[in-house]
């Protein structure tokens, strides 16, 4: 149970990461003007992505261990929600996130900012998956 518990905690971490970029942070960066917007989106999304990458990862094998060990569909939902967003990153959000790197400050502008725009859209889904993959293993360890 306490594996269980562990990919919980990876999980919700996850999710409550995600939820205040989109909620707060993302609403927040959007009130600056363009070059501003850019300047302080690169940091930012290196920053959450060296965090939420290991999070993700963890959460993932702790939920499959829990999985393993007790065989509640609630852990074998969760581990494959909290992966996710890995897959969805790399094919979904990947093509944004480097045409965003590539831009420089100074040529910031209405195509930077729409790329944020959609950016935020896009990390939406990977809210909705830190959601579901906290439900599902929330469901797990209340069952046991």
């Amino acid at each position: 149970m306490a594996i269980g518990l562990l990919a919980l905690m990876a999980a919700a971490v996850f999710f409550g990461a995600a939820f205040y970029v989109s909620a707060v942070e993302q609403p927040a960066r959007l009130t600056l003007d363009d070059r501003a917007l850019l300047t302080e989106w690169k940091p930012a999304y290196k920053r959450g992505a060296a965090m939420q990458a290991p999070l993700a990862l963890a959460g993932f094998a702790l939920a499959m261990i829990a999985w393993w060990q007790n065989s509640h569909p609630g852990f074998l939902i969760g581990a494959i929600a909290i992966i996710a967003p890995w897959p969805w990153t790399l094919f979904g959000i990947k093509p944004t996130n480097d045409a965003l790197l590539a831009t420089d400050a100074e040529r910031a502008g209405p195509a930077s900012r729409a790329r944020i725009v959609r950016w935020g859209a896009l990390h939406a889904v990977r809210t909705a998956l830190g959601a579901i993959a906290s439900l599902a293993l929330l469901w797990a360890c209340l069952s046991r």
